[in-house]
């Protein structure tokens, strides 16, 4: 089960994000733990805080059902964004390392700098 929101900005659709109930990738997999999964803002409303309201708003139906919520992001430029956003939000990385294609990426491994390495990271909320 997930929730899915949108943003409209001058009545045009300008960003949307998923919460997905239940993690099924990475280290919080089945653990009852909500992902926040496809959350983006297009480029022309960028910067104009949708972003931020769209976080906001997921973190609070996040709370009505659990304390922790986490995210998983990718590690190169195209989600430098994100990454920044999700930091100053107060998402930590887990501790687990990165990951590619749902699999933990082993230490010197072989891998692709593409949309499928990612980080995850969770949040405690109040």
């Amino acid at each position: 089960m997930s929730v899915t929101l949108t943003a409209e900005y001058q009545n045009h659709p300008a960003g949307y994000i998923n919460v997905y109930w239940n993690c099924t990738a990475g280290p919080f997999a089945d653990k009852n733990i909500p992902e926040i999964v496809d959350f983006g803002v297009l480029e022309k409303y960028r910067n104009k805080g949708i972003g931020g309201l769209l976080m906001d708003t997921a973190e609070k139906i996040v709370l009505t059902r659990s304390k922790i919520v986490c995210i998983g992001v990718g590690l190169h430029a195209g989600y430098g964004s994100a990454q920044r956003m999700y930091v100053k939000r107060g998402y930590i990385p887990d501790g687990s390392g990165v990951w590619y294609r749902d699999q933990i990426c082993t230490p010197y491994g072989d891998c692709c700098n593409d949309d499928d390495l990612v980080l995850y990271l969770s949040k405690k909320l109040d």
